[in-house]
């Protein structure tokens, strides 16, 4: 990965869109709750709608290139991802289970001992 020299600070212009893309949100989701006359179905789409139109805003600030570039890197190093075959998963699965079966019973049989030495030895009634 490139490593490019970005500024962690926003310009006045990123904090005007951003601002008024969360300003967009809370006043759709403000007008969904107003509007009760209204189908539910269509103030949920005009809503829907907001957020889409906040984020179409976000995207082109500072904190939106930025993070639209780290997706698009994301995506290219999911490419390189060698993902296992069925096979090796069910091979895998099992082997886990059984590793899971045996801890268990170790811990049952460890149980099971700390339970005899506390309650039959040391607490032992009459003693």
């Amino acid at each position: 990965m490139a490593s490019h020299e970005q500024s962690a600070a926003n310009t006045p212009l990123d904090n005007l869109k951003l601002g008024g893309a969360l300003l967009l949100v809370i006043g759709a989701i403000a007008a969904y709750y107003v509007f009760t006359d209204i189908s539910w179905a269509v103030r949920a789409v005009g809503v829907i709608v907001a957020i889409g139109a906040a984020l179409g805003i976000a995207a082109f600030t500072g904190p939106g290139l930025r993070a639209r570039h780290f997706l698009t890197e994301s995506q290219f190093e999911l490419r390189k991802v060698v993902w296992p075959t069925r096979q090796e998963t069910i091979q895998t699965t099992i082997v886990i289970l059984i590793v899971v079966l045996i801890v268990s019973l170790i811990l049952w049989l460890v149980d099971m001992f700390l339970g005899w030495a506390v309650l039959d030895v040391l607490l032992k009634p009459g003693s």
